[in-house]
C-alpha cells in the first residue's frame, strides 16, 4: 500500500507522543475524510437534480415506502430523523415545488398523508441513479469481496457504537 496523509499524521503523533496509542486515527481519520468526500459526492448528485440533501431524504423515504408512495408526516419524521415541526416545514417546501402532495388521512380525520407526485417520483429516481453512479466511482478501488467485507466491518462498528441497525 502507498502511504497516505493519515499515515503521515499518525507517524508524527507517534514521534511526538510515543506514550499514546494513536492507532484509532488510522481508521477513524480515514472514515472522517471519506465521509467528507461522500458528502461532497452526494451534494453534487443531488444538485444535478436541483435537490438538497434534506429534500432527497424526504422524497426517498416516500419512494422506499412503495406504491402509492405515501406516508404520514410522523412516519416521514421518523424515517428522516427530524422533529415533527421540522418535517412540517419540509413538507410545505416540497409542496411548493410540486414534488409532493398532501391530503387528509382516510383513517384519522386529524391526520394527513403525504404522497410523492409524478414530478417528485421522476426527481428522486433520477437523483438516486446519479447518486449510485457517484458512489460506485468512489468505491472503484475495491473489488466486490473487499466491498462486502468493508460493509460487514462498518456494520459491526456501527453496532458497537450503539447505533440502530435500521432507521426506517
Amino acid at each position: 500500500m502507498v502511504p497516505d496523509d493519515v499515515d503521515a499524521i499518525v507517524a508524527a503523533w507517534r514521534r511526538e507522543r510515543p506514550d499514546l496509542d494513536v492507532s484509532p486515527l488510522q481508521i477513524l481519520s480515514r472514515v472522517g475524510r471519506l465521509a467528507r468526500r461522500l458528502d461532497h459526492a452526494r451534494s453534487a448528485a443531488f444538485a444535478a437534480h436541483d435537490l438538497e440533501l434534506w429534500e432527497f431524504d424526504v422524497l426517498s423515504a416516500l419512494r422506499r415506502a412503495g406504491a402509492p408512495y405515501e406516508l404520514s408526516p410522523g412516519k416521514l419524521a421518523e424515517a428522516t430523523l427530524v422533529t415533527s415541526g421540522t418535517m412540517t416545514n419540509r413538507i410545505d417546501r416540497l409542496l411548493a415545488r410540486g414534488l409532493v402532495s398532501r391530503r387528509p388521512s382516510r383513517r384519522d380525520r386529524r391526520g394527513v398523508i403525504v404522497t410523492l407526485t409524478p414530478d417528485g417520483l421522476d426527481c428522486v429516481d433520477g437523483a438516486m441513479t446519479t447518486l449510485l453512479d457517484h458512489e460506485r466511482a468512489l468505491l472503484a478501488g475495491l473489488d466486490q469481496p473487499d466491498r462486502e467485507r468493508l460493509a460487514q466491518l462498518l456494520r459491526a462498528l456501527q453496532a458497537g457504537l450503539g447505533l440502530p441497525a435500521r432507521s426506517d
